[in-house]
């Protein structure tokens, strides 16, 4: 069967949007396993702030000093030149707090966005093969690199921004408390409420405008990039003007959300700055009053003025501040949301590695489907002795190539077993199986990258004595020797620099390098011309020897010698045996048979005849 049924998703853990306490929760063990190292930055984020906020002090001190004076001549001097200095070491201080606190939290943030990335990726190799035939490339890769985004944003704002901040307004307010006039505080306690409140309401308010752009952010980049990816085939029927109007519809949507998301920001920014401009003038109302009662020094009214300028930058910044925290939060949402993606395949609790010992494969009674409600393997039951070959053949949609990924275990059966030397599929690790399992299918995608790199991937690690060797059983290694660059010749993106034939052999070799106990060949040679066909099939024949091969075949001529042959017609066997006994049995395979050799042209028309390398 050539193409997967159209079926569900799978379904994620967590449906709906997370709550952002949830996500926090999910973060933190990622910061904490640096506890040392957060607990040192928070030691110097306080420093920062306590001298911070003991410039201004200084500065009162040095004000009232030179305002009223004393009588000594001596300390007329060496006070204020005390003070200059206390005034220089707590500025220089305040940075090297710091920078401290930045050297030593450096290293938990990029810690912490590797470590998830990495276990996002390995967890989305883990999902079966359901989750990445439902899922859009482009989307995913856009919500991974927004979401780790998103954490180094989190985290950054949160330890360079929010609790200094408020380390710095807890710091003021209480010195207001305690030196001044009660007001002072009340009106500096009740600005900061009203300020954050407002920020809060306003902001979620707005942050579904954000959704909405993140959304349709993925959409429009999902779009472009299936329309990239399939260059090709726009080429084909001239549809350059109509993907442009898809993708141009897509960023349509796009503008409107992010006009009404900026609209909805000059409102929340006009907000805070009266909030603060109001606080501000009441504050200095009374500091003013003050002065002109006596009740304060010339030096209180400038340090007031001070604290309040020194609360203004990072309070009106902390607007902006919580609107990034809020984006980062929808930007981590989606990511972690991939990691609550459920495996629809793992390994049992008790799973061990495969053991091969001849490596027998059967098929017993395996009833298997992609949806409930179609059905697409019904009591399947064959055995392939372990160094021998089997053949399947059928119709398309008879399901051949369901078989294959059964072995490989990308989707779970519904009923019956599958084993490989009598140990369960289900019963074993899927690392230990698929190493076991080598595969060459019919439609080769290649990494764009080097030839070479692609004909080692079979086995990581490999000498270029043995990728040359597997190259030439290929019969490829003369073709890459006369390209310019050999085998470090690009092979561009999925492939598409090779003719099918050139990545077929590319693909053998591969899974020549791999050396598996298990040899799948699913219509192997259906992109090579006669002439290269015969070739590799004497080749395949030659690599098969010695181990249990299966062979997924649409050219019957190439499987005539196989120890059994099966015929599948809508996902049933409905004849076994070797090419003689069905023939002589005259029966489907005989029917297919005689309309191949009949017309053995339309037979070889999906091969490779007349296409072109673009890498020569």
């Amino acid at each position: 069967m050539r193409r997967h049924s159209i079926s569900s998703p799978e379904p994620a853990a967590n449906q709906g949007t997370r709550n952002d306490w949830a996500t926090i929760k999910t973060l933190f063990p990622y910061l904490w396993a640096y506890k040392w190292r957060v607990l040192l930055a928070l030691v110097f984020l306080v420093g920062a702030k306590v001298a911070n906020v003991g410039v201004p002090l200084v500065l009162k001190k040095l004000i009232d000093h030179m305002t009223v004076g004393p009588n000594n001549p001596l300390a007329l001097i060496v006070l204020p030149a005390g003070l200059l200095i206390a005034y220089g070491l707590l500025r220089l201080s305040t940075t090297v707090f710091t920078e401290l606190r930045e050297f030593v939290f450096a290293k938990v943030t990029q810690s912490a966005v590797r470590t998830i990335a990495l276990k996002v990726f390995r967890h989305l190799h883990a999902l079966s093969l359901r989750f990445h035939l439902n899922r859009q490339t482009g989307g995913m890769t856009r919500d991974i690199e927004r979401g780790t985004r998103g954490i180094s944003s989190l985290v950054s704002y949160t330890l360079y921004s929010i609790l200094p901040t408020l380390v710095e307004i807890t710091l003021v307010i209480g010195y207001l408390m305690l030196h001044y006039d009660v007001w002072f505080a009340v009106i500096a306690l009740t600005a900061l409420v009203v300020y954050i409140l407002y920020t809060i309401v306003v902001t979620e308010w707005r942050t579904h405008f954000r959704r909405t752009m993140n959304d349709l952010d993925s959409t429009a980049n999902t779009k472009a990039i299936d329309s990239l990816i399939n260059y090709e085939t726009v080429k084909y029927f001239g549809n350059e003007d109509y993907e442009a109007q898809n993708y141009d519809r897509s960023l349509q949507k796009w503008e409107t959300a992010a006009v009404k998301s900026q609209t909805s920001l000059s409102f929340l920014n006009a907000g805070q700055a009266a909030i603060i401009a109001t606080a501000v003038t009441l504050i200095l109302w009374r500091a003013t009053l003050g002065v002109m009662s006596g009740r304060m020094t010339l030096g209180d009214l400038v340090l007031v003025n001070a604290f309040m300028i020194q609360l203004y930058i990072p309070l009106n910044f902390l607007g902006v501040i919580y609107r990034e925290i809020k984006q980062s939060m929808a930007d981590m949402e989606r990511l972690f949301a991939l990691l609550e993606q459920h495996r629809e395949i793992a390994d049992a609790p008790h799973a061990k590695p495969l053991t091969v010992a001849g490596a027998e494969v059967k098929f017993s009674k395996v009833d298997f489907s992609y949806e409930s409600n179609r059905q697409i393997l019904f009591g399947v039951d064959f055995t392939i002795p372990a160094g021998t070959t089997t053949a399947v053949v059928g119709h398309s949609g008879s399901g051949k190539s369901t078989l294959s990924r059964l072995l490989f275990r990308f989707y779970d059966i519904d009923a019956g077993s599958i084993t490989i030397d009598g140990q369960d599929l289900r019963n074993v690790t899927q690392t230990s199986l698929r190493k076991a399992i080598g595969i060459v299918p019919q439609d080769t995608v290649l990494f764009n990258d080097t030839i070479e790199y692609n004909i080692a991937y079979g086995r990581p690690g490999a000498g270029k004595e043995e990728i040359i060797a597997a190259a030439k059983a290929a019969y490829i290694h003369d073709f890459i020797e006369s390209l310019p660059d050999g085998y470090a010749t690009k092979v561009g993106e999925r492939g598409l620099k090779l003719s099918g034939g050139e990545k077929q052999r590319v693909a053998i070799a591969r899974t020549l390098l791999k050396n598996p106990a298990i040899l799948i060949f699913d219509e192997a040679t259906s992109a090579l011309d006669s002439k290269s066909e015969q070739a590799i099939q004497a080749q395949l024949k030659e690599i098969a020897k010695n181990r249990t091969t299966l062979v997924i075949a649409h050219r019957l001529s190439t499987i005539a010698d196989a120890a059994q042959i099966l015929v599948l017609d809508h996902g049933r066997i409905v004849e076994r045996g070797t090419h003689v006994q069905l023939l002589a049995e005259n029966g489907m395979y005989a029917q297919m048979w005689a309309r191949q050799q009949a017309r053995p042209d339309e037979v070889s028309a999906s091969g490779g005849q007349g296409e072109e390398s673009m890498v020569g």
